[in-house]
C-alpha cells in the first residue's frame, strides 16, 4: 500500500512544484522583462500618480467628458466584480434600461441615431473602448460644455480612432480614457 501511495504523492508535490510555484515565477519575469508595461496593466501616469489604465474601462460622469460604454461590473467599472447582466434580449429589465438610455442620449443629440455601444453592455462590463460612432456622436455636447468648436474637437476624435488590428482584427475603436485626456490638453478643466 505504501508502495502505491508514494509515487502519487511526489508526482502531486512535483507538479505543484513545478507548475504553481516555478512556472508562474518564469512567466511572470518573462513578463516583466519583455512586455513591462502590458504587464502591470498598461496604467497611465500622470504627476506620478496612476491615473488610469489603457486597457480596463472607467467611468466619467461629468458632460465635460466623452462617457464610455455602460459597464454591469458590479457598481460599474469594478474590476473585481467584472461580468455581464445575464440579462438576455427579451429580458424586460434590460428592454426599459436601454430605452431609458437612448432616451436620454437621444435629448443630448436629437434626430441622430444613438449608437448601439452607448446603450449596451459589453460581457467584461469593463470596456476601454467606444466605436467611433459612439465618440462622434459626443461631440456636439463636449464641444458645447466646453466651448469649443465642434470641428476641432470632432479631428480630435479622429485622430484618436484606431484602426483594425493587422487591418481584419476587431473593430475601429477609440480610447475613452486617452481621447479625454487629450481633451484636457487642448481644454483644461477648470
Amino acid at each position: 500500500m505504501r508502495k502505491h501511495l508514494t509515487t502519487p504523492i511526489l508526482m502531486t508535490l512535483a507538479t505543484t512544484i513545478l507548475l504553481g510555484v516555478i512556472y508562474p515565477l518564469v512567466i511572470t519575469g518573462m513578463a516583466q522583462l519583455l512586455f513591462r508595461d502590458k504587464a502591470n496593466g498598461q496604467l497611465i501616469v500622470r504627476n506620478g500618480e496612476a491615473i488610469g489604465s489603457r486597457i480596463i474601462g472607467q467611468s466619467f460622469a461629468s458632460d465635460r467628458y466623452f462617457h464610455s460604454r455602460p459597464s454591469a461590473a458590479g457598481n460599474g467599472y469594478d474590476a473585481a466584480n467584472s461580468g455581464a447582466s445575464n440579462l438576455g434580449p427579451t429580458n424586460q429589465k434590460l428592454i426599459e434600461r436601454i430605452k431609458t438610455d437612448t432616451a436620454a442620449a437621444q435629448v443630448e443629440n436629437p434626430n441622430t441615431p444613438v449608437p448601439i455601444d452607448l446603450v449596451t453592455t459589453s460581457a467584461s462590463g469593463l470596456d476601454p473602448d467606444i466605436s467611433p460612432a459612439a465618440a462622434l456622436f459626443q461631440v456636439p455636447r463636449v464641444a458645447k460644455i466646453r466651448g469649443l468648436n465642434e470641428e476641432h474637437v470632432r479631428a480630435l476624435v479622429e485622430s484618436h480612432i484606431q484602426q483594425r488590428q493587422f487591418g481584419v482584427l476587431g473593430e475601429p475603436r477609440v480610447n475613452v480614457l486617452e481621447l479625454n485626456l487629450a481633451l484636457d490638453r487642448i481644454s483644461p478643466t477648470r
